[in-house]
């Protein structure tokens, strides 16, 4: 099956490693970055959500103005936008841009984070049937020829209807991101990708069963799935892993600076509590996936990394492959330099690898 390698496309130039010194909106920053990920061979980048950051919508405007191949998956919360709007929004991005668009549903687990927004459902279950039903009407908006009715717990919509489509029938792929069965269970009525972070063998082998089985239930085929992780290279497997400490010592010296710290409530998602929980089982797990990042900073991002040499993390890849990832959504500590790197040699070891086993496949079953 096809391969996609997703970039993140921050606002400005920061990390756990990097304090920002520019403007929380830098346009300069964001241009380069998105030449440099199509440059690099990404086929798409992910544009975050956060209650107090700029609006993903209108930044991935500006990233496919600089653009000519690059996608983009644009973030969005459930329950802040009304379903018909955003479907509208997205459908008009979509046709200006020819099918460039895809949508990252992210259900959101810090309450008090939501409440910044005035999102007052502190019950996560709750949040994740709102999403449902809110990935009904949006699908609804998409592909219906005609007004519809809805009438469900958190919205109801009376003759709703939009003239402007996605540019392709097939829709606008959606991603849904998250851990927790209702994660699952609004991946299983509506995901085309369920986004995982970069947990071990055994994890994702568990997450992928559980997320084909709901699918079925509902009679839809399993949606592919995506891996988020950090790649840590370097010329040899030695100074890789002098790398990741490096990179360690620094986050740990910048973290008031950059902000990037344990929830000073203990607050844990239940992707994070999977991550940390992996933590705590040692540094290095599997071949060559390191946990230290996300010890630190309470796992509130895709914060596991892989650490080697190029060859040895394309490796890695194709393990994950053979779970059923099709999808690797990866992203540096140091985000614009460590993009030229992946696609100078990551990128394209990948892609070989795993052209060589499905050609491999292909031979043994003809």
């Amino acid at each position: 099956m096809p391969i996609e390698f997703i970039g993140f496309i921050t606002n400005n130039n920061s990390s756990e490693t990097i304090v920002r010194s520019g403007p929380v909106l830098n346009r300069d920053h964001i241009e380069t970055v998105a030449k440099v990920h199509e440059n690099a061979g990404f086929d798409r980048a992910l544009l975050a959500f956060h209650s107090t950051s700029p609006d993903g919508l209108q930044v991935a405007q500006h990233v496919l103005a600089v653009t000519e191949r690059l996608h983009v998956m644009i973030a969005q919360r459930p329950g802040f936008t009304a379903p018909t709007l955003l479907a509208r929004q997205l459908a008009t991005i979509d046709q200006l841009w020819r099918g460039r668009v895809s949508l990252h549903v992210i259900t959101g687990g810090n309450a008090a984070e939501l409440r910044q927004d005035g999102n007052l459902l502190d019950d996560k279950n709750h949040r994740y049937a709102r999403t449902i039903e809110f990935l009904d009407i949006l699908k609804l908006e998409w592909s219906s020829d005609k007004p519809f009715d809805y009438r469900g717990k958190f919205y109801e919509v009376t003759n709703a209807f939009s003239q402007v489509k996605p540019y392709r029938e097939s829709g606008i792929p959606v991603f849904v991101g998250g851990a927790s069965e209702g994660a699952i269970e609004a991946a299983a009525r509506h995901a085309d990708t369920f986004a995982l972070w970069g947990e071990s063998y055994d994890q994702v082998r568990d997450v992928t069963t559980r997320v084909r089985a709901a699918a079925a239930r509902y009679g839809r085929p399993a949606p592919r799935f995506s891996l988020s992780v950090r790649p840590i290279l370097a010329e040899t497997e030695e100074k890789a892993w002098e790398k990741a400490g490096a990179i360690l010592a620094q986050a740990t010296a910048l973290q008031d600076q950059t902000g990037y710290r344990k929830p000073a409530d203990g607050h844990a998602t239940a992707g994070a509590r999977r991550l940390l929980s992996l933590a705590e089982k040692g540094t290095r797990i599997d071949k060559r996936l390191w946990t230290e990042i996300a010890k630190l900073t309470g796992a509130n991002s895709n914060t596991t990394a892989l650490v080697g040499t190029p060859e040895q993390v394309a490796e890695v890849f194709r393990d994950y492959y053979q779970l059923g990832v099709s999808h690797f959504l990866i992203r540096g500590f140091d985000p614009l330099i460590d993009a030229v790197e992946y696609g100078r040699e990551l990128i394209p070891a990948t892609r070989k690898l795993i052209a060589a086993q499905d050609e491999l496949i292909g031979h043994a079953a003809a």
